[in-house]
């Protein structure tokens, strides 16, 4: 099974708060993967994007796009330039707002469509979208569309990885965040599960936020984190 890496969720403020989370990383020769989500982007922009990577980091810029297809395939072309290696959209914008954020992606940047929030218990995904599925059929079926036209890999639970593989292929990148670490709380999150558990439900990649960022030693619960996720 090919891994992506483990991203580190990047979940500050700012630029400042950043900077010296990421100094307790400087002892390590590989440079950890980082995601950058809403709050830091609109905070800090493109410019803090263009600064990490030319220090070297594997950027993940998680903005999970939705609207219509042409604005979603001119908001991805734009992305581009920041030479980033991932980025979300969200699956429910349907078949054709995916095809067209493929059609104005570069080879070398992985897009990765959500499938249903891990925010979400499958009661709360019934009330909120009116339906009667079940949380894994959603997610299953919003991944073999995403498939099928021609994106990379979903973001979703752990617990559905081995699901999704079964409707698309064995390369599609199946990224899951929801990942903690034993003892640690479970905050807003309601489908979690550990790095190893993650891993043999099927996940290729990971993304940790609170169990490096609010740990008292955030290097080593990082170190922690690949250990887990390196174990058979």
């Amino acid at each position: 099974m090919q891994q992506e890496p483990v991203f580190i969720a990047l979940d500050f403020p700012d630029a400042f708060a950043v900077r010296k989370f990421l100094k307790q990383f400087d002892s390590l020769t590989d440079k950890p993967a980082l995601k950058v989500g809403m709050e830091l982007f609109y905070a800090e922009g493109p410019t803090f994007v263009n600064e990490l990577r030319q220090q070297g980091y594997t950027i993940f810029l998680d903005l999970k796009l939705y609207d219509i297809p042409h604005t979603v395939g001119r908001a991805v072309a734009s992305i581009s330039k920041l030479d980033i290696q991932y980025l979300t959209i969200h699956a429910s914008g349907g078949a054709r707002m995916m095809a067209a954020a493929v059609a104005n992606k570069p080879d070398s940047m992985k897009l990765l469509a959500v499938t249903q929030l891990t925010s979400f218990s499958e009661s709360e995904m019934q009330a909120t979208q009116l339906t009667q599925a079940s949380l894994v059929d959603t997610v299953t079926h919003l991944a073999a569309m995403a498939f099928q036209v021609g994106v990379d890999g979903t973001i979703s639970s752990p617990e559905e990885a081995k699901a999704i593989q079964a409707v698309t292929s064995q390369s599609f990148v199946r990224i899951t965040p929801g990942i903690r670490l034993l003892g640690d709380d479970d905050g807003d999150q309601r489908r979690v599960t550990t790095p190893q558990k993650a891993r043999h439900h099927g996940a290729t990649g990971l993304v940790v936020g609170r169990s490096i960022t609010q740990a008292v030693s955030p290097l080593e619960a990082y170190q922690r984190v690949l250990q887990e996720w390196c174990k058979d």
